[in-house]
């Protein structure tokens, strides 16, 4: 008897979908917060403005592929990727950063390759390594963190350097803005300075960069919440943080001057959003059991040779694509086991 089957993509009904992107858009929230709390209005404006972006992008490709707009656009994954693009922008990049961003993410990226369920990169993450190429200079634009001692601006000063990128009077942009830890300490080990003295720097806290290690304790108990309501599968984030720890550990006990902690590796930059919400994109991202694992190792691992050896202070995005390319050849290569099967020996 021949059984129908439906072509791929193989993904779940859409009501099951949109429950799982709306629980990952829950899990984002205490670390979002933590990050408007720390960095100011501009994180808000690039979560309003990538995602707005990203559903109008979705639905103008959607009509034009002669495709069903709404249900699409209520699944949540152009809203999600929005979100995810405007959460890596930096607070004080102009307004066109994140749609730029977002159109890159959705059109290239996710439409021409078919919609949901074909692309083979991580949209968002496509969106973003386009944006920290083209436009270096804007993606650089951190304002300095809550507790530092500098120039910060309020809503109206945010509101107006981003749509018109005019600075308050008498500002600066290098009195307004700040190199964040990683690329602060990817500079200053260049010009041989010790970790020690790196740390004393006052935009470094207890054991990572000020405001960025609460940040990311708020996207692990994100992802850990996420992980216990079964919406994200525990390998990829456990290999991803496991390698990272691993290996930013045998180079710190060599060399503990010229290398970070594996400490300050783990709670710096994006790598709790990277590990829970990005890489576990159940897309672009490898499927089987021990191929999850080897994926979230191979992104650690790059994330680290990035990060210390690269030419960007974060290494997240660059890790994240390279594995999508690699995601296929994973699973090729550890098929999980046939029902009933048994080793030749066994026999």
């Amino acid at each position: 008897m021949e059984f129908p089957t439906q072509s791929s993509p193989y993904l779940p009904l859409n009501n099951n979908l949109s429950r799982l992107m709306t629980q990952v858009m829950l899990g984002l929230i205490p670390g979002t917060l933590i990050l408007l709390w720390f960095f100011g209005w501009g994180i808000l404006f690039n979560l309003l403005i990538g995602s707005a972006t990203a559903l109008l992008a979705e639905a103008a490709m959607l009509r034009l592929r002669s495709q069903p707009v709404m249900p699409t656009l209520y699944d949540g994954s152009a809203l999600l990727t929005g979100l995810l693009l405007g959460l890596s922008l930096p607070p004080l990049a102009p307004w066109w950063i994140p749609v730029v961003g977002a159109l890159f993410a959705i059109v290239i990226a996710k439409q021409l390759y078919g919609g949901l369920g074909y692309n083979p990169f991580n949209p968002a993450m496509v969106g973003f390594v386009v944006l920290i190429i083209s436009f270096p200079l804007q993606m650089t634009l951190w304002p300095p963190p809550q507790g530092i001692d500098a120039q910060t601006l309020g809503l109206a000063d945010t509101l107006r350097l981003v749509f018109t990128e005019a600075l308050p009077a008498g500002a600066t942009l290098d009195s307004v803005t700040m190199a964040t830890p990683l690329d602060m300490a990817k500079t200053r080990i260049g010009l041989n300075f010790t970790w020690s003295e790196i740390l004393t720097d006052p935009r470094y806290g207890s054991f990572a960069g000020r405001g960025w290690e609460w940040i990311n304790v708020g996207f692990l108990f994100g992802g850990l919440w996420l992980w216990q309501k079964r919406a994200i599968h525990w390998q990829i984030p456990a290999g991803m943080l496991g390698a990272l720890f691993l290996v930013s550990l045998l180079f710190y006990i060599a060399d503990a001057d010229s290398f970070g902690s594996p400490v300050f590796h783990l709670f710096s930059g994006a790598t709790m959003l990277g590990a829970f919400f990005i890489a576990t994109d159940p897309v672009s991202a490898a499927t089987t059991h021990r191929g999850r694992l080897y994926y979230g190792a191979g992104i650690g691992i790059l994330t680290y040779i990035i990060r210390t050896w690269g030419g960007y202070p974060e290494g997240i995005a660059f890790a994240v694509l390279l594995m999508n390319m690699a995601a296929p050849t994973i699973d090729y290569l550890t098929p999980p086991r046939a029902f009933g099967h048994r080793d030749q020996k066994e026999g």
